[in-house]
């Protein structure tokens, strides 16, 4: 202890460290069962914290970097940010996270919207409950090798796990021509459903890279059309949705040939909760948090790193623990 206290004293010192820290007891409650001033007991706690009679101790929720996600959200103005450990089965766990977050956040005056990604086919897929909102599609579908469900099957599993209706359409995301994805646009089952795109609150995304493997676009387009769209500054896409360093939708001729909502109806989303992970990604996902497009952010531990040494401003702050007397 940093100062020798009589044993008397020492032993009042123990006796509201317990009342208080163990029982639960008030300031007010100790001071009137033994005795003493609440200022006293005030004081005793103080001390017993600052000569290690009382230590401390915060545990992370399990599975949840919390401390990681704190300085995210701080660094880069989120409304949310989870970040989860890596491990072996990364993918898993960030979109049952993310399922997670969503099940939290969802209220029964929302209105759910959801593109075709892999990663919000993940989340989807974890999905037990929701309230009894509808699910609106925000995208055409996209045959992935590998992977169980289109755009318009996301969203029927969503309402079906909501209880609410399902405003879906079936298209391709991408065609060969803009005359065709226009007139594809034009169809009424088309155009009804994506003009519920503006009631929607809430959309969970991913964010793809521009660049091999880490596009479900780039991956399908030929090679002339990859260059051309990386000529433009378009470093990653939303729901196919394109955008550059700054986080700007860009609007090229891919775009026209793209079945999807525009850059402005997805900057008019009042709740958008990105999905993202990997070294590949960073810099797409950089953009698009620091221009607007996410609200909220799940990603990994490497991932949020590697976020908050681009943040503008980033500072290694002191932990809670390192922030501590020494010895606590």
């Amino acid at each position: 202890m940093s100062e020798r206290r009589g044993p008397t004293e020492a032993v009042l010192m123990d006796a509201v460290a317990r009342r208080h820290y163990l029982l639960g007891e008030s300031k007010v409650e100790i001071a009137s069962a033994l005795g003493i001033s609440r200022f006293k007991v005030a004081r005793l706690l103080e001390e017993a914290i600052s000569s290690g009679m009382v230590r401390i101790e915060i545990v992370p929720p399990p599975g949840l970097d919390a401390e990681l996600s704190e300085r995210l959200r701080r660094a880069y103005g989120l409304r949310h940010a989870v970040v989860v450990p890596g491990g072996q089965d990364v993918r898993s766990t960030v979109a049952q996270a993310a399922a997670d977050l969503l099940v939290e956040l969802l209220t029964s005056d929302d209105v759910l919207g959801l593109p075709w990604s892999r990663s919000v086919n993940d989340v989807v897929g974890r999905l037990t409950s929701l309230p009894t909102i509808p699910v609106v599609q925000l995208c055409g579908g996209l045959v992935v090798p590998g992977e169980d469900g289109s755009s318009s099957d996301v969203v029927r599993r969503a309402a079906r796990t909501a209880g609410g209706r399902s405003h879906v359409f079936y298209a391709p995301l991408i065609l060969d021509e803009a005359e065709s994805a226009s007139a594809l646009r034009r169809l009424a089952s088309v155009a009804d459903a994506l003009a519920h795109v503006p009631t929607v609150t809430v959309a969970i995304m991913g964010v793809g890279a521009w660049r091999a493997g880490a596009s479900t676009i780039f991956d399908v387009v030929s090679p002339e059309t990859r260059a051309e769209v990386a000529a433009a500054g378009v470093v990653g896409e939303m729901g196919g949705v394109l955008f550059d360093a700054d986080g700007h939708p860009v609007d090229i001729d891919l775009s026209a040939r793209i079945i999807t909502i525009t850059g402005s109806q997805l900057q008019a989303i009042p709740h958008v909760i990105a999905v993202a992970h990997g070294a590949d990604k960073v810099a797409a996902i950089e953009a698009a948090v620091r221009g607007g497009l996410v609200d909220s952010l799940v990603t990994t531990a490497a991932a949020a790193e590697a976020l908050l040494a681009l943040a503008p401003e980033a500072v290694d702050e002191p932990t809670p623990s390192q922030a501590l007397p020494a010895g606590h």
